[in-house]
């Protein structure tokens, strides 16, 4: 009984993880995306809706890959909360 929490604790991660969509996904099919390489190799994807910049993936050389969102849809990119924190999302896990 006492390994029956951690299991479903274990398990349930694994579902939630399974069940995520991939951040491109969630930007609709009419997104329009341009890919770069910068001169050191990491490869950077904007994304646009209705030619509104809404989304940057960065892939780098070295690290995990990030994404820096709009969040209020005003077509620029946040680079800080209303606490003054950064809006960048780490891709830590996939398969």
């Amino acid at each position: 009984m006492r390994h029956a929490l951690p299991l479903a604790l274990a398990l349930a991660s694994v579902l939630a993880g399974c069940a995520t969509v991939p951040p491109e996904e969630m930007l609709g099919a009419d997104a329009v995306q341009t890919t770069r390489t910068e001169g050191n190799g990491d490869v950077i994807t904007e994304y646009r809706v209705a030619s509104q910049l809404r989304m940057i993936k960065v892939v780098p050389v070295r690290g995990a890959t990030y994404y820096i969102y709009d969040r209020n849809g005003d077509g620029r990119i946040d680079e800080h909360d209303a606490q003054g924190g950064p809006l960048t999302y780490y891709k830590l896990f996939g398969w």
